[in-house]
């Protein structure tokens, strides 16, 4: 593949390193996504000199190799691989590259020995050591009392290694850069033979969500106990709760205990409370926002894919998170004789969708679906457990779950939200969350559920698939986030709800929309959907996800 760095950046599946090129500007960085999305990544901006002036360069990427070269000048470049997970090689030939570092006051550079420097970056508690093991490294680096004024790093004709680690470096051999460039290719290969379907005609668009799932990953570190799936090392650089759970699915056929880890994350850090963070990095963890619970309703599916998850010992852990996290619903989200309740338009993951317009707390169908399906499986996963009076239980609060969803959020019309403590009723009913409660489907009534599907193809369906908000809606926004762009998780959760209800054929040509989509929007966070172009952050895992799984789907129909 050739990889448009200013779209993906190039990485590598367990690192913290990645490069990229801002559309604006077209500088191109050295970054580092420690500390998450809200920390500064940028270390170092590259440059090319020839002769002490800077030069022009193109880039060629690949999935394993990133190389800079002098403007129609292929044979003086720069090459970078990372062969290992914390160790960026960088070979030169025939130029000089310049890096000049992004520092605060405290960064400091010392030298550890000849060739070899130690550069402290304060704010990301982080220290690289950079080596020189041929070739010459030059540094420019004037000390002011508390910091250097700024570090000038040059490198010329040799192989060089920028190493990360949070408090000191472990003596080690370094590989031959063409002995790191081939290892590399080879772990990469095992990961694309093992995402790829074998359909040629998505082949660019299994190109691009196998190498963004692969490179999105970053090692234990901090916080993080297990390997975790980020969102994008361009701009979203975390791992969100019930994003995670689409990465897991895509994960569980032939990485069963990766995925199993996207879900152990939050289950390890989930609060007294029950809630599971809104999302982790290796430094953070925030609890703002508390998404639906969807971790049974994956693991359930993820059950299916391979037997790894039947694990009782796995099985009991996923069951006993989930109870916690209902009863966090009924305490501390409920208000009496109500319905679970929405604090922010943040906590359903559908941001700014037209239903939170008129105000908080809100009562939506769309969380006591989930809610209904979570209890609904947890029973199941109780008779698997041995435990037959939460089984009973479980399905009795069920049962009490939808009979107020019914009375309280649904109509003639359809279904609604309500907002405030008192409860009054919302009549914006053109977004796209309120016929999620297509998922208990297998409880509604077949005219409910005609009904609900004619409404989705009557006013939400495009050439691209199901738009968030209605596209006649007043409310529908171009480039408007939750009003008006396609969403991969959303589509997934349509399509499985479609299939299982009796309306396949509505379903696969939903899939079939969204396949397609990604030949013209890539691997985006969300997409137009009437242009199909993709929107806001274009390296998402979870629309990669979400792709390959209904490419799966496709895959063994045909």
């Amino acid at each position: 593949m050739n990889l448009d760095i200013s779209e993906i950046p190039f990485s590598r599946f367990g690192s913290y390193f990645c490069i990229s090129k801002e559309k604006d500007s077209e500088n191109v960085y050295i970054r580092d996504v420690h500390g998450g999305d809200e920390a500064p990544s940028k270390l170092f901006k590259i440059t090319l000199l020839k002769d002490g002036i800077e030069k022009p360069f193109d880039i060629v990427a690949t999935e394993t190799s990133l190389k800079l070269f002098l403007h129609e000048d292929e044979e003086h470049y720069v090459e970078m691989i990372i062969p290992e997970e914390d160790e960026l090689h960088i070979e030169v030939k025939g130029v000089e590259l310049r890096l000049r570092d992004k520092k605060v006051k405290y960064d400091t550079l010392i030298e550890l020995e000849d060739g070899i420097v130690e550069y402290h970056i304060y704010p990301k508690e982080l220290k690289l050591k950079i080596t020189e093991l041929t070739g010459e490294l030059s540094i420019n680096a004037p000390w002011n009392i508390i910091g250097n004024d700024f570090v000038d790093i040059r490198m010329n004709d040799g192989h060089f290694v920028v190493e990360s680690y949070r408090v000191v470096s472990q003596k080690k051999e370094y590989k031959p850069f063409h002995k790191g460039r081939e290892k590399v290719e080879q772990e990469y290969q095992q990961w694309f033979a093992n995402m790829s379907k074998g359909i040629q005609t998505y082949r660019s668009s299994i190109e691009r969500a196998a190498y963004i799932t692969w490179s999105s990953v970053v090692h234990p570190h901090g916080i993080l106990q297990d390997h975790a799936m980020y969102m994008s090392k361009l701009w979203m650089y975390n791992i969100w709760s019930w994003d995670n759970c689409f990465n897991a699915l895509n994960l569980g056929e032939h990485y069963p205990e990766l995925a199993y880890s996207q879900l152990k994350i939050f289950m390890g850090m989930q609060d007294a409370s029950g809630a599971y963070p809104d999302f982790v990095n290796d430094k953070f963890v925030s609890y703002n926002c508390i998404k639906p619970p969807i971790f049974a309703y994956t693991y359930e599916k993820l059950m299916k894919k391979n037997d790894y998850f039947k694990n009782e010992k796995r099985v009991r852990l996923v069951y006993e998170s989930t109870k916690k996290v209902l009863k966090y619903f009924d305490l501390y989200r409920t208000y009496p004789r109500k319905l679970p309740h929405y604090k922010h338009g943040n906590d359903s993951g559908w941001d700014n969708a037209s239903l939170f317009h008129k105000g908080m707390p809100v009562e939506a169908p769309d969380l006591a679906s989930f809610l209904i399906r979570s209890y609904d499986i947890l029973s199941k996963f109780a008779e698997i457990l041995g435990e037959k009076e939460e089984a009973t239980s479980f399905k009795e609060r069920a049962d009490s779950l939808f009979t107020l969803l019914m009375e309280r959020l649904h109509d003639e019309e359809g279904f609604f939200g309500r907002v405030g403590r008192e409860g009054e009723k919302i009549e914006i009913r053109t977004s796209l969350i309120l016929r999620l409660p297509l998922i208990i489907g297998y409880r509604l009534d077949r005219s409910i559920l005609d009904k609900l599907v004619a409404n989705l193809e009557d006013e939400f369906e495009t050439n691209y698939g199901l738009a968030t908000e209605g596209v006649k809606s007043k409310y529908y926004k171009e480039n408007g986030y939750w009003l008006g762009p396609i969403w991969a998780p959303v589509t997934y959760l349509f399509i499985d709800a479609l299939r299982n209800n009796g309306y396949q054929e509505i379903g696969d040509r939903i899939r079939d929309k969204f396949l397609n989509l990604t030949l013209i929007g890539g691997m985006a966070e969300n997409f137009d959907p009437i242009t199909g172009k993709g929107l806001v952050d274009t390296s998402f895992t979870w629309t990669s996800s979400v792709f390959l799984l209904l490419l799966e789907n496709k895959s063994m129909e045909d």
